[in-house]
């Protein structure tokens, strides 16, 4: 893409309005890092940049827009929504109709056919652009606090419901990141960061950071490697050291892995963490039934550990409707259903996971919709808080037990 675009002046770098809620917005797991990298390598080029989320309120002030791009550069992140990229595609051919028009990101890097024909975009840019990767993100472009950093790029793992090795099929590493430290908070953008040979001594380094106070905590966008840190034990105590909060382990097998997964747990808890600061990360809708999910769920309460829930989507799914507030049934045709799964199932057990994670986060023994929205006083709620599932049932009526399975399974079947 960089050799292209030699020729070009003006650079529009677009992110497309996805479905981000608004107090979502530069959130820590969306923001576009590929294209903050993009603005700095073009304005050391001296190109002239800016950076727009295709919103309605940038579509409604476009006529007041005093920037006419010679080169647009629209990112995409999930190929479920392929149609905010195509969205974008349209009102940039529309409104700068002279402009190159190119996109790149995780849609464009997976379907990069489908992409070109779909959006109707001049290019596709497949993979990471190795120039700018070099560069350090423009942050002068968003309101943040925080700072991405790659440690890595790829994965040791070929997991069959992760596109990173198509993407990034080769893993490469840094044995050092000390220089790249601008900000006290730090969000590591790695697929796998435990797998870098050299994560001792990126950890060491934080440590020394944080003890010195130039940083204040990390944190990863993917969970930890369980099985690396089975081995090498040490890398708990260092992740503790070096500031990282919200540690999560991923759980993608069987409920019969909960001990293999509970070893993993305690490697955290004995480097210093409590079980309420963890999550298990689990994937639903998948293979494995709505009852095993609920038996793994079950098995993570009694572990006093919060659960990451992702609803799975195939890697070649290029619409994504699914409404959780909506009321009436939804079908395959308005977003992926896994043949073992049904929409409400897959509703039953998201909701099942938010309650339990209220509980945890509370430290309470039952779930009560009523308590929540406050329409019980705040008196006898707090009295009704330190009872037993048992005995507070018969004070709060919608009181919900998360140690048993929730949903007949059976009548489910046969509708």
């Amino acid at each position: 893409m960089i050799k292209n675009c030699t020729n070009f002046n003006k650079i529009l770098l677009i992110e497309p309005s996805f479905p981000i809620p608004r107090k979502s917005h530069n959130h820590k797991d969306f923001l576009p890092i590929g294209l903050l990298k993009m603005a700095s390598y073009f304005k050391a080029k001296g190109c002239e940049v800016e950076l727009s989320r295709l919103d309605a309120e940038f579509q409604s002030q476009i006529s007041h827009f005093n920037f006419d791009p010679d080169l647009i550069l629209i990112t995409s992140l999930f190929t479920y929504w392929a149609d905010y990229v195509k969205d974008a595609v349209k009102f940039c051919r529309k409104t700068f109709p002279k402009s190159k028009i190119i996109v790149g990101g995780i849609y464009a890097s997976l379907m990069p056919e489908h992409c070109k024909d779909f959006t109707g975009c001049d290019e596709v840019f497949v993979g990471i652009c190795e120039d700018a990767e070099k560069c350090q993100p423009d942050y002068s472009l968003v309101d943040v606090d925080y700072q991405i950093i790659h440690s890595s790029r790829g994965c040791i793992r070929k997991c069959p419901c992760c596109g990173v090795y198509e993407i990034e099929p080769s893993f490469t590493y840094k044995e050092s990141i000390k220089d790249e430290i601008i900000k006290k908070k730090i969000i590591f953008y790695d697929n796998n960061l435990l797998a870098n040979p050299f994560i001792e001594n990126i950890l060491n380094e934080l440590a020394e950071f944080k003890k010195q106070r130039k940083i204040s905590n990390c944190e990863s966008q993917s969970g930890f490697d369980g099985r690396i840190l089975l081995k090498n034990p040490k890398l708990g105590v260092l992740l503790k050291k070096s500031g990282f909060i919200n540690p999560k382990i991923a759980w993608d097998g069987p409920f019969s892995d909960k001990d293999y997964i509970k070893k993993q747990l305690d490697v955290l808890i004995d480097a210093g963490y409590n079980y309420k600061e963890i999550a298990v990360f689990m994937l639903y809708n998948h293979d494995l039934s709505f009852e095993e999910m609920e038996e793994k769920r079950i098995q993570c309460w009694k572990w006093n550990v919060q659960i990451t829930d992702c609803r799975y989507r195939p890697l070649d799914q290029t619409f994504d409707n699914y409404n959780p507030y909506i009321k009436k049934p939804q079908t395959s045709d308005d977003y992926y259903i896994h043949p073992g799964w049904s929409d409400k199932l897959i509703r039953t057990f998201r909701s099942n996971i938010r309650k339990q994670n209220i509980c945890v986060r509370q430290d309470i023994l039952y779930y009560s919709a009523d308590i929540e929205r406050k329409r019980i006083s705040k008196e006898e709620a707090t009295k009704y808080k330190k009872m037993e599932f048992e005995e507070a049932k018969n004070h709060v009526k919608d009181a919900w037990n998360p140690s048993v399975i929730h949903y007949n399974i059976k009548e489910e079947v046969k509708s």
